[in-house]
């Protein structure tokens, strides 16, 4: 019997911002799919219903992996359709599943049981802020978080300067929202005045907010970032 297809559907990053977060192959696709997992099975249902689906919630089934400890969800379960031969549908909380993203372990468990994964088009705030920040896109390089200890962070930052500067290669981090502005503090106190440094706040949002400058010009244009998913950019010139 033939293994079905695991599709990867990117979801929203921001609010109100469905008619630019699909396209019209992904939710064709979408629409003869009655089987997902899901990081959060609220988003993935509040998605869904937004491409206009018009068949009832109650016959979708979810499997929600985010509820669980990774070591602990049994893959060949939820991935039990595509075993059978059906298609079935890969869902993060926000943006692509598998970037920056627990659903990378759904995608290798797939790759191990010999289920096909179609990646669909769809935004990640990850290329969408590399995009808009002028900054290289022939080597870059993806952090997550930053240390929470604030010497260990500012050490953390330094090291990520002369990496920049070092090899010509983007940085790019990101912070719990609540703590945005103290990252946003360090990195105006931690790096030197021609460092760039680009933010990229909500993006695809309707307040989008995305500016690059020097850290010696930030310091008089600093926004507030308090609870806005933010990821910030450094880059150090060559020349």
């Amino acid at each position: 019997m033939p293994l079905g297809t695991l599709y990867l559907f990117p979801v929203p990053l921001a609010q109100e911002a469905e008619h630019k977060s699909y396209t019209s192959f992904s939710r064709t696709v979408l629409l003869n799919l009655r089987e997902f997992v899901v990081e959060n099975e609220k988003t993935a249902r509040k998605f869904i219903k937004q491409t206009g689906l018009d068949i009832p919630q109650q016959d979708l089934i979810m499997h929600d992996y985010g509820k669980h400890a990774r070591e602990k969800v049994d893959y060949k379960q939820i991935l039990r359709a595509a075993l059978l031969g059906e298609d079935m549908g890969l869902m993060s909380d926000a943006g692509c599943p598998g970037v920056a993203d627990p659903g990378a372990l759904v995608v290798a468990a797939a790759h191990r049981l010999g289920i096909n994964v179609v990646p669909l088009v769809g935004p990640s705030s990850i290329l969408l802020a590399l995009m808009a920040s002028g900054f290289s896109g022939q080597k870059f390089a993806f952090h997550g978080y930053l240390p929470i200890d604030k010497q260990a962070r500012a050490a953390k930052i330094k090291e990520l300067e002369s990496q920049a500067k070092r090899e010509d290669q983007t940085q790019l981090f990101i912070e719990t929202p609540f703590r945005n502005n103290a990252l946003l503090d360090e990195l105006l106190k931690s790096c030197k005045a021609e460092t760039k440094l680009c933010i990229a706040c909500n993006v695809t949002g309707k307040d989008e907010y995305i500016r690059t400058y020097t850290i010696k010009n930030w310091k008089d244009k600093k926004p507030d970032l308090h609870k806005k998913p933010t990821i910030f950019l450094l880059y150090v010139n060559a020349n």
